[in-house]
């Protein structure tokens, strides 16, 4: 792994393009025309301090279906903090275009973008478009921020995935909010492992479900952005910015599959906290003649559920989070209300606007 040296400079180069420090700008990476010869674009928005410092990237969209990160982004570039920014934010709302515009996690060809880096200037569709990001985001930047959702039916909890031997990722995901971290590895070809090899930490944000809203992970995800700003010394600290507890370290997770096919009736919530044993949900015929609980078969924390009542014999149903000391996990879970922290303005910046709720 290449070390990340610092930020050499106040002018933010991509695609030619120069931003000057105090500046902002918008830039559209080229990508592929349609089959119809209408080109497409990849939105870039970056916000350069006027004082120098790291430059983080925040990106969202890999996976073209997964919506809340778009949302973030668009409220996190509005926020009037930034007018203090130190160092660059390079925000990319949308990398899968074309997924985007289709309401698909893949990208036409069927491949998926997050298992494409590097990239090859001269390969697929995938590979090209991978190519692309890392040369004029990635590689300029000191650390990075993707967000992503839970797959088509398939809600996540709010969480944040790392690899906890990089002490500067771990540095970041602490600081987030969330009240699960779980350590994770570098799947081949993701966007994070890409940028492993040229030295810049990433984490990623995990929460909600594909082609939805939520406002909760949504709201979650724009303070845990400005939280990282500030412990990388991008926005001056506020004294209420420290979560009320540690996150809860998540060594490995477990799904648990459906015994049976049939309806499913769950009972356990996205959050919840369960013990070996405790029913998870219940799978049925139509008319409820035949039914099979599904227990927990480990101490854990649900950080991923199927929303979709309907199952065949072997599909995920429930992701647990394997953990221990369940005193630890109930506060840090029960104290974790993204929703009613905005209300009460605990962040120390109560909006007057909506994009101001952080």
């Amino acid at each position: 792994m290449k070390v990340r040296a610092p930020r050499p400079s106040q002018v933010v180069c991509i695609n030619g393009s120069e931003i000057g420090p105090g500046t902002r700008a918008q830039i559209d990476l080229p990508l592929v025309d349609l089959s119809t010869r209408v080109p497409l674009t990849m939105p870039v928005h970056v916000v350069n301090g006027r004082r120098d410092g790291p430059q983080l990237f925040v990106s969202a969209a890999v996976h073209g279906d997964e919506l809340n990160g778009v949302e973030i982004i668009r409220r996190v570039v509005k926020l009037s903090a930034l007018k203090r920014l130190r160092g660059a934010l390079i925000a990319v709302p949308i990398i899968n275009v074309p997924g985007f515009l289709n309401l698909s996690r893949y990208l036409p060809d069927r491949r998926d973008l997050n298992r494409s880096f590097p990239g090859l200037t001269k390969g697929s569709l995938a590979a090209r478009l991978a190519k692309l990001f890392l040369d004029e985001v990635v590689v300029g930047s000191t650390h990075g921020i993707d967000l992503h959702t839970g797959a088509v039916h398939r809600d996540n909890y709010p969480q944040i995935r790392v690899n906890l031997d990089d002490a500067d990722a771990e540095r970041m995901a602490r600081a987030f909010g969330v009240p699960l971290v779980i350590n994770a590895g570098f799947p081949e070809g993701s966007l994070r492992a890409a940028a492993r090899e040229h030295g810049v930490p990433v984490i990623v944000y995990e929460a909600g479900e594909a082609l939805r809203f939520d406002e909760a992970a949504i709201r979650a995800g724009v303070k845990g952005v400005m939280r990282v700003m500030r412990e990388l010394g991008m926005l001056l600290p506020l004294r209420s910015t420290k979560p009320a507890h540690d996150p809860l370290i998540l060594r490995s997770s477990q799904w648990v599959r459906a015994p049976s096919s049939g309806v499913v009736r769950a009972i356990k919530p996205i959050g919840a906290r369960v013990k070996t044993g405790q029913i998870l949900a219940i799978v049925s015929d139509p008319l409820g003649e035949t039914e099979t609980e599904i227990e927990a078969p480990v101490d854990g924390v649900v950080i991923g559920r199927t929303n979709l009542p309907l199952a065949h014999e072997g599909e995920a149903l429930f992701n647990i989070g394997l953990t221990t000391g369940t005193q630890v996990v109930a506060r840090t879970l029960d104290d974790f209300d993204p929703l009613e922290e905005y209300k009460s303005g605990a962040t120390g910046e109560l909006a007057k606007t909506e994009p101001e709720i952080v």
